[in-house]
């Protein structure tokens, strides 16, 4: 794989791993439409998740004092809730407090879905799942047209710290369609997070949040894999070089969204992902996308 073509991936990967438009269908859409077919289908999903690790460090470096905070309230230390855009610091109610210190057992609690899911779908993702263009365009429309469903049905009142544990087992559920591509797993536990009331922007942090396990577990896996199989000729740099741009474009792409949905809604997202499902299934059955 030449350096241009990892940083190329690693740019729509950063982008798209936290925008809800679906990392795994743009990588898999921009392979086909380009001819990027040098890797086998073990060894390109092996960079798939190599550039996920780029994007885990992202989240984690956003993320770092949130989830110091989390930590130390789950475990009875002192709760104050940091600003990571370097605003003031906040002091919390009563109420609020206890809500802070359960969001790690909640966050745990919503990975089990996705981790379960994985585990029992991994070959499913690996040789089905990515190789029917039709079933990915498909989900980038549902997904779109929930989306725009949970935003006008939703309340948008229930901050961060007044999600419950039913809130965060159905978002885990959620982000276990994840691994379907198109449906990406920041869109599906963000229109979860919707459904159940979450405000925007809570949604979103919940999302980031919840994020940081599964991605680590995969991202483990796969390194144990590529450790024990070794890596293809050539494939040092490049994948070096996409954990690299991942990280530092993601890391763009979380503070942007983060601010933008504090008062903006989802609709440019729900237009752009039926936009580009129509557009795939039109390459898919004009011009045969394979």
């Amino acid at each position: 794989m030449p350096i241009y073509q990892a940083v190329v991936l690693a740019i729509i990967q950063g982008i798209a791993e936290f925008i809800p438009v679906s990392s795994s269908a743009h990588l898999i859409i921009v392979r086909r439409l380009l001819g990027w077919n040098e890797l086998s289908p073990a060894h390109e999903l092996s960079f798939d998740v190599a550039l996920h690790f780029g994007t885990l460090l992202s989240v984690l470096f956003y993320f770092r004092r949130t989830w110091f905070q989390i930590v130390r309230a789950a475990f009875g230390g002192k709760v104050v809730r940091f600003s990571e855009a370097g605003g003031s610091d906040v002091n919390l109610t009563a109420d609020e407090q206890k809500e802070e210190r359960l969001l790690l057992w909640f966050l745990a609690a919503a990975t089990i879905p996705g981790a379960i899911a994985g585990k029992l779908l991994e070959h499913s993702a690996e040789d089905y799942f990515r190789e029917h263009i039709f079933l990915i365009a498909g989900a980038l429309i549902v997904v779109a047209l929930l989306m725009w469903l949970g935003e006008k049905i939703g309340s948008l009142q229930k901050p961060l710290t007044g999600i419950s544990l039913v809130d965060s087992l159905i978002i885990g559920v959620a982000q276990a369609f994840a691994l379907i591509p198109g449906v990406s797993r920041s869109g599906a536990t963000i229109t979860a997070g919707l459904f159940r009331g979450l405000k925007r922007d809570a949604a979103v942090r919940f999302s980031f949040l919840l994020s940081t396990p599964l991605i680590a577990g995969a991202a483990l896996l796969k390194a144990h894999e590529v450790h024990k199989e070794g890596l293809p000729a050539g494939m040092h740099g490049p994948f070096l070089v996409g954990i690299i741009v991942s990280a530092i474009v993601g890391y763009g792409a979380i503070a942007w969204l983060v601010r933008y949905l504090q008062s903006n809604s989802l609709k440019v997202f729900v237009i752009y992902r039926i936009v580009l499902g129509v557009v795939v299934i039109a390459l898919a059955y004009f011009w045969h996308l394979q």
